[in-house]
């Protein structure tokens, strides 16, 4: 791994270690971004599966097909997902109540967006 994925992989790992103090009441998060509509919510979903997708494409030129691409794919496609997920985690109960369903819907949107460069560069002519 080079140093980006370094990084990356900290800042993922500290995230899921903080959703995993969420689940087991040590740390309360719910009521810490008051978050006024779902839109902001969907529209990050979008910005980080693109940009995921966008630096997991010029990233993977540097590794070696095959094997050095699968640990980059999984930090890349999985990894953004705990942001969406500590943002809802900070949502207001109420507003979690309302919208059981949205983590969901934006692991979708992240995925699609994701997925967009990578078919794109696929498909683009050589």
């Amino acid at each position: 791994m080079r140093r980006l994925e370094t990084i990356l992989l900290g800042l993922f790992l500290a995230g899921w270690s903080v959703v995993l103090l969420n689940w087991l009441r040590v740390v309360s998060l719910s009521g810490n971004l008051p978050l006024g509509s779902l839109y902001p919510f969907y529209s990050f979903a979008c910005f980080l599966g693109w940009s995921a997708g966008t630096v997991y494409m010029h990233r993977r030129r540097d590794f070696l097909p095959g094997r050095g691409r699968t640990p980059l794919l999984v930090l890349y496609y999985l990894g953004p997902y705990v942001l969406i997920y500590l943002l809802w985690a900070m949502t207001p109960v109420s507003f979690q109540n309302a919208a059981r369903l949205a983590p969901i819907y934006a692991f979708g949107i992240l995925t699609i967006f994701f997925f967009v460069p990578v078919k794109l560069l696929r498909l683009a002519p050589r």
